[in-house]
């Protein structure tokens, strides 16, 4: 059996993983998915905490997280690892240094007896909106503005992957919705547009989300034994 317990922003992330992403990873051999959502990101050693707790209490249990880049903390006490660090990266690297640090951290408080394939990292560049943009039709039809369509792919088109979109706190991808869609809140309406685009053109379109999802899926037909510090 393989359980899962997904670190979580908010409640939109947390109906993504309840209704998409878990009846896919079902279907992959897992027996339990949990996502947590906090409400925001939390300081990490508030977060390694939990996770340390859930690795701890079951040898059979997954623990990820979805999480946003530029919301971590990169200074102070509640910094997460590899964050200050990432700002130097090249773009593409950004997510995975924060990931490899989170890793790191994690298998030191471990001990050198833990698999590090039991804990998979996963740092959005940006936040959920960006996922939208993979299927720019069905997010129009998904928030019941299908004359948008065409308005939402301009946005797409300037960019090389939906992760990409976003180049100041005022053009983030929630905020590129909200001005074509006066009102949009996030939970209701982000909901229902993942729904309509579905799994597979998000894993089509966002090459670092597809890469974690590859990893997701892998992990139950592992050998038990099989470890990896893999993060492609």
């Amino acid at each position: 059996m393989t359980r899962l317990f997904l670190y979580v922003e908010g409640q939109t992330e947390e109906s993504f993983v309840k209704e998409v992403l878990a009846p896919h990873l079902y279907s992959y051999g897992y027996t339990e998915i949990v996502p947590r959502p906090t409400g925001g990101v939390r300081p990490w050693p508030s977060a390694k905490r939990d996770s340390l707790k859930f690795l701890k209490q079951d040898a059979e249990r997954i623990v990820s997280t979805m999480v946003d880049f530029y919301g971590l903390p990169q200074s102070g006490s509640g910094s997460w690892p590899g964050r200050k660090n990432a700002n130097k990266a090249q773009y593409s690297e950004k997510a995975r240094t924060v990931e490899k640090g989170l890793l790191a951290d994690v298998c030191l408080d471990m001990g050198k007896n833990f698999n590090p394939s039991r804990f998979i990292p996963y740092v959005m560049m940006h936040e959920f909106e960006a996922m939208l943009f993979s299927d720019c039709a069905s997010l129009s039809r998904g928030i019941e503005r299908p004359t948008l369509a065409n308005q939402f792919q301009a946005i797409r088109n300037a960019f090389a992957s939906p992760e990409e979109i976003d180049d100041s706190p005022l053009t983030a991808p929630s905020k590129r919705v909200e001005m074509l869609v006066p009102g949009y809140t996030k939970p209701l309406l982000g909901a229902l547009a993942v729904l309509e685009i579905g799994l597979e053109a998000i894993r089509r379109e966002c090459p670092h989300f597809g890469c974690w999802l590859d990893r997701l899926e892998a992990v139950p037909t592992a050998s038990s034994g099989q470890s990896s510090t893999d993060l492609r």
